[in-house]
């Protein structure tokens, strides 16, 4: 007599019913996948212009307390004039990393810096900065951003007060 011996197999709504779950399960984890990395970007963001602000406090410290003069930004590298990036290079560790933002692809290649600086505070002492009409409150008054909103909450902001933030904490005129 002979034995035959039957292997257990899938039959083909079985399979399908595999894919379909698997498929679900890679379109739900792709966009949480994105959506994490983005904040984790956004994040190390945030933690570079906290360094710059770091070494912005330096400058200040060396310079009486006066904001430097700068550019917005430059074009290019081989641009002479001085901005964020060239000025407050040995104030930040002398590194380049602190001004490249992780979620800049090509900026920081193209001119040196992820960040614009905002020249309508230079040269003033930092107790007289201003913004829009607000004053006496550096918490309010922008001095470095993102060149470009790249972040899930849009664009991070370094302030005055030498707080880092993605949230907009500035209004036209001086009202509370």
């Amino acid at each position: 007599m002979r034995f035959t011996r039957h292997l257990p197999g899938f039959t083909l709504i079985e399979l399908l019913i595999v894919i379909a779950i698997i498929a679900t399960l890679v379109g739900i984890g792709v966009p949480v996948s994105r959506s994490m990395i983005g904040k984790g970007r956004e994040a190390a963001c945030l933690g570079n212009l906290r360094s710059i602000g770091v070494g912005l406090q330096g400058y200040l410290s060396d310079h009486n307390q006066k904001l430097p003069t700068l550019a917005l930004g430059r074009e290019s590298k081989q641009s002479s004039e001085d901005v964020l990036e060239t000025v407050l290079l040995e104030y930040v560790g002398g590194s380049e990393d602190a001004f490249q933002c992780p979620a800049d692809a090509k900026q920081f290649a193209k001119t040196g810096g992820s960040y614009n600086w905002n020249f309508t505070q230079n040269g003033l002492h930092i107790s007289q900065v201003s913004f829009m009409g607000i004053d006496n409150r550096p918490e309010t008054v922008p001095l470095v951003t993102d060149k470009e909103s790249w972040h899930p909450n849009g664009t991070n902001i370094l302030y005055a007060d030498s707080s880092s933030s993605n949230k907009l904490r500035f209004a036209i005129g001086n009202g509370n």
